[in-house]
């Protein structure tokens, strides 16, 4: 068991239940209610609303776990913003990723200005603790503006086309704000894909890059280190 793996004091179900619940609906485009069926499937009993409260309190917990875990990211970072609807009004996802793809910060806020930006940067520089040598943005100007201002010592390279690693991160948050048919709130919001952008890359490796040999070798390494940050011993099995 990991020495920084979550209390599990309280809930009366075992670690191999919450971790493999909180796991489902993280990884996969799953609603709590689809949850609590597949947990059924597998003779465990457990309501949709606790599969709720178990990915509130342990999703995070998790998704910290195995940021400690990531080697350090290297000195060039892309960023980038998109949009999410929230009660039908328009909100920016900030998204941070180093040049292997890997999710560095996200930051949701209402806006795409000068101070939106700064703000960014700073929250980016704390959770990182590194000050990188390259960021690379699209041409929203703002970037330049708190560039001067944060960072100026940061070569700062703007271009459109530099920035596909940054803008093809958002295809798995679009396809799971599909399926939860969009977001209830700036906080709601923030919450779920701090802790999803945490938990469900892990769970992604290039596929497309390995052999089948070398993915399942892989996958097994990455379970291995889930249910040592979850104090987990294995999946859940039929009561």
């Amino acid at each position: 068991m990991d020495s920084a793996s979550p209390s599990y004091q309280g809930p009366r179900y075992s670690a191999e239940v919450i971790s493999h619940c909180v796991w489902l609906y993280f990884r996969f485009p799953l609603s709590f209610r689809e949850v609590e069926e597949l947990m059924l499937q597998r003779g465990v009993l457990v309501s949709h609303e606790t599969v709720r409260r178990w990915c509130a309190t342990f999703g995070q917990a998790y998704a910290n776990g195995l940021r400690r875990r990531r080697p350090r990211p290297g000195d060039k970072r892309h960023l980038d913003e998109g949009f999410v609807k929230i009660n039908g009004e328009l909100t920016y996802l900030w998204r941070a990723v180093d040049a292997g793809g890997t999710v560095l910060d996200i930051l949701v806020q209402s806006r795409r200005d000068k101070t939106a930006a700064q703000r960014f940067f700073r929250r980016l520089l704390k959770r990182t603790r590194t000050v990188p040598r390259v960021i690379v943005t699209d041409r929203l100007r703002s970037y330049g503006a708190a560039h001067r201002e944060v960072m100026p010592s940061v070569e700062h390279r703007s271009h459109q086309g530099l920035n596909n690693r940054a803008e093809n991160s958002h295809q798995p948050t679009r396809q799971r704000e599909r399926a939860m048919k969009g977001f209830r709130s700036v906080g709601a919001a923030q919450r779920f894909l701090s802790a999803f952008s945490g938990i469900s890359p892990h769970f992604r490796p290039y596929r497309h890059l390995m052999t089948a040999a070398h993915y399942r070798a892989e996958m097994t390494l990455r379970f291995t280190s889930w249910d040592q940050i979850t104090g987990s011993t294995g999946l859940p099995t039929a009561a």
